[in-house]
This record gives C-alpha cells, structure tokens and sequence, in this order.
C-alpha cells in the first residue's frame, strides 16, 4: 500500500518541481522585464534632459562667442580708424615736407644761378683788373725807370730798414721798462737777503804760522842729523820751513786738515817741551783724534748755525771737512753757510719753502770736501753723495744746475744759483789770479771788438763793465740796441764770470769847424 503512494507522491513531486520552476522563472522573467522596461524609460528621460541641457549651453556658447567677436571687431574697427587717422596724418605731414623742400630746391636752383651769374661777374672784374694792374705796372716802371722786381727791392728795403727801427725802438723801450722793473725788484731782494745775511769774510792761505817761545826750540824741533823734523814731515806730510824768521815755523802744505794736524802736534809738541821720534809719533795721532772731532763739531755748528736737520751723519762730517778747503782763498764752508742763508732769505722773500732752500744752499758745494780724493768735478761728487745719502730730488737738482751744467728744474735751484753767485761775487770774498783776470779782460774785448762797426772797446771795473766804442756812419742809435744785445749774449754763451758783466755802447757823433 505504501509503495504505490510513495511513488505517487515522488512522481507528483519530480512533475510539481519543474512546473514550479517555471512558473517562478516566468514570473522573475516578467518582472525583470518590467524593470528593464522602467529603466530605459528612465533613460530615455536622462538622455532627452541631457540633449536639451546641452543644446541650451550650445546656444549660450554661440551667443557668448558671437559677443566676443562682435567686442573685437569693434575694437578693430576702432583702432584701424585711429591708425587709418594717423596715417593720413603722416601723409599729410610728409606732403608738406615735400612741398617745402620743392619750394627749397626752387630757391636753392635760383640762388645758384645768381651766384653762377656773379661768378662770372667777379671773374670778368678779376681779369679787368689784372690788365689794369698790367697797364699800372707797365706805367710806373716807364715813369720811375725801375722794374717790378727793382721797386719790390727798393719797396722792401725801406719797409726792412723801418720794421728794424720800429722794432729796435720797441725792444730799447720794453728793456728799458723790464729792466727797470726787474732791477728794482731784484735788487730790493737781494738788499734785503744780503743785510739779513750775516757771514763772515773769510780768506784763507796755503801755509800756516806756529809760533816759538824761542830760537833755541827751531834746533830741537830739527834734532839730531835732522831727525825729529823729517819724522814729523813724514807723519803728515807738510813741509816744516825753518829759515831766519824770528820765533816761528812756517808748514806748507795744499792739503788744509794735514797743516791743521802738523800745527795742533807741534804745539803740543812745543808745550810738552818732549821732541823725539816716538812722542811726535804720539803727538801726531793725538791731533788727528782733535781734528776729526772738530770737523764732526764744526759739521753740526754749520746745521745748527743755518737751522737745517735731519741731514746723514756723512754728510755733517764731510760739511764739517770744508772748514779745510778753499775755493780762489774763500773757505768752503763759511761760503756753504752763506749761500744757505741767502738761500733761505731769498726763499721767504719770494714764498717757497725755506727749509728746503738752506737744505740745498747748504750742500751745493759738498762735492768739494772730496774732490781732491776722487775722480770728477765737484757737481758730479756732490751729486752722487746727495742721491747715495738719499737727499730729495730738488736738492740733488740745484746742486747738480748751480754752475749751469743742467738745467734747474725749481725755483729753489734757481734761487741757490743765485745766492751761490752773490756769495761769490762779493767784494773780498775770492781771490783771483793775475792770469784768470787778465784773460777775462781781454776776452771781453776780443769779442766786442769782432762785430762790425765796433771802433774800440774797453774793460774796466775789473771786468764788471765792457765800454764799446762804434763808428756812428755804420751804426745808428736803433742799432746799438741790437748791438748790445748780441755782445750780451755772446759773452754769456763764451764765458764764465761771478756775478754781471754790463755792456754799455756808445755812439758819439763829432762836427769840426775851423775860425779863420
């Protein structure tokens, strides 16, 4: 019984399963349907909203471009209008220059033309001219007898001999009105410089004069066979002159610091009363110890005298040296001192610096303290000590220039060159040789006496003036300016003098008659 229903049952079961199945499957199928129905409804509806959304911003678009387009065209047609404007503006500008510069070349055409017209005209009057001239020429040379090229002589001849009287007339009065200005204010300067200078006139010798208590001390000092005198001459080599002279020793000698040893040793010698080879010996170096400190002692009173510093150490003593030597009888170191005074007096009087115008008066003649040492004129010396012991370059100049040798290069070498001639050319300051003087005066005549129309000449005041005596049918009074000027600078290019030479010309006309 239970088998048959069990069976139905399954069998009810396996046909009730797929018919389930698909009924539900259908159903789900439906409903799936429904919804994809719904959502392409739906769809539908988003993609039509989206087309109209879009179709909206397409036309907004449009319009926001057409509005752009429209602003810039307008802005183009503004701005061409502006430049079209402009434009027209430059045409019109340029149209006018145009015009102008017809109307210039217009004038600029008839100009030349009137100025082609004058030419013509002006050469038409030149050649009229230039046979009048001919014409002119060919009259005065039948009236006066003389050729063009004879009165172009004759013509400049007389312009020459007047230009040369004008000219002479006016170099005598510029001279004239310089000279007296120049003289008077140099003259006040060197017044002035020379009364402030005090210094002493100094000469000095060849020999010296060591006195004696007694005749009997000339046998001592000679001794025994002559050996005492021959030891000290040897020693420093001076000569001792023993002659007739009462109670004195002449010592000779060119070399001044080897007489001023020789004097000091036999002075002591003298005192000491002890005259034998050893203690001259001993005497001798004793005066050269004296004399070396006096030479340091008269180097630093010269500084201190002149108010100078700060000079090299070799330098005081080669300054203090110069005490010993002599320039024609005038000591080197009194005239030294004395140029560096002047130096600075002329220095104030003018300006510059004082200091350094006594620095280089002071040192100008140091080459002397050992030029007779050494190989080379005293400038070149003073010049190479200057540079070694680092003076400045305005000292080396006016040391190296106060003869002339070179050029100065300040006013201070000038000035130095000054002072150095007046310290020189004072009266009593040096002593020359008969044949030095002589021989200036008769060169002072040679030359004068070598230009023409001079008669006679003559040197006077110990050959500070040269007188010259002219034909007066050869030279007349605008001449001897000339002349004298010549002499003056012939004689300042042959030779050298202290000092100033005057020329002084003269003219004497003489008209002799006879009563009968």
């Amino acid at each position: 019984m239970l088998g048959p229903i069990v069976i139905a049952v399954i069998v009810t079961l396996l046909i009730s399963v797929p018919v389930t199945a698909k009924i539900a499957s259908d159903r789900s199928k439906k409903l799936m349907e429904e919804q994809i129905g719904n959502a392409e409804d739906k769809a539908r509806e988003i993609i039509d909203e989206a087309l109209k959304t879009a179709e909206a911003k397409k036309r907004e678009g449009l319009l926001e471009v057409k509005e752009e387009s429209i602003r810039t065209k307008n802005e183009l047609d503004k701005e061409i209008k502006e430049r079209r404007a402009e434009v027209q503006r430059f045409e019109r500008r340029v149209q006018q220059k145009e015009e102008n510069i017809d109307k210039k070349a217009d004038a600029m055409e008839k100009k030349e033309a009137h100025l082609a017209k004058r030419e013509e005209e002006i050469r038409r009057q030149r050649d009229e001219i230039s046979r009048l001239n001919e014409q002119r020429i060919q009259e005065l040379e039948r009236i006066s007898g003389l050729t063009s090229d004879q009165a172009k002589d004759y013509l400049l001849k007389i312009v020459e001999d007047e230009v040369k009287h004008e000219s002479a007339v006016m170099i005598k009065e510029m001279e004239h009105r310089a000279k007296e200005e120049a003289d008077k204010k140099a003259k006040e300067y060197v017044v002035n410089a020379i009364q402030k200078c005090a210094a002493d006139h100094v000469s000095e010798a060849t020999i010296s004069v060591v006195q004696l208590p007694n005749d009997e001390m000339k046998g001592r000092i000679i001794g025994r066979e002559g050996r005492n005198i021959r030891t000290l001459e040897t020693l420093t080599g001076v000569d001792l002159i023993i002659d007739d002279t009462p109670e004195a020793v002449v010592l000779s000698g060119f070399d001044p610091i080897r007489r001023e040893v020789a004097r000091i040793a036999l002075e002591k010698l003298i005192v000491d009363g002890r005259i034998h080879p050893a203690r001259i010996e001993e005497m001798v170096e004793k005066a050269q110890r004296e004399v070396e400190t006096m030479i340091k002692e008269e180097g630093e009173a010269a500084l201190l005298e002149v108010g100078v510093h700060g000079i090299h150490p070799e330098l005081i003593r080669l300054l203090g040296k110069m005490k010993f030597r002599t320039s024609y009888g005038q000591n080197a170191l009194k005239h030294s001192i004395e140029v560096a005074q002047l130096s600075g007096l002329l220095a104030a009087e003018l300006g510059l610096d004082v200091r350094m115008a006594k620095r280089a008066g002071l040192l100008h003649d140091i080459g002397k303290a050992v030029d007779h040492e050494m190989e080379g004129s005293h400038i070149q010396l003073g010049a190479e000590l200057c540079k070694k012991y680092k003076e400045s370059a305005t000292v080396i100049n006016a040391v190296e220039s106060h003869h002339g040798d070179v050029e100065p290069t300040s006013l201070i070498a000038c000035i130095v060159q000054a002072a150095d001639t007046i310290s020189a050319a004072r009266p009593g300051a040096r002593r020359e040789t008969l044949e030095t003087y002589t021989s200036r005066l008769k060169q002072l005549e040679d030359i004068s006496n070598n230009f023409k129309g001079v008669d006679k000449s003559f040197a006077i005041q110990a050959g500070r003036e040269i007188r010259v005596m002219v034909v007066p049918e050869q030279i007349s009074d605008a001449d001897m300016v000339l002349l004298a000027r010549d002499i003056s600078k012939q004689i300042e290019a042959e030779l050298e003098y202290p000092g100033q030479i005057k020329v002084n010309v003269i003219r004497e006309s003489r008209v002799t008659d006879y009563a009968k």
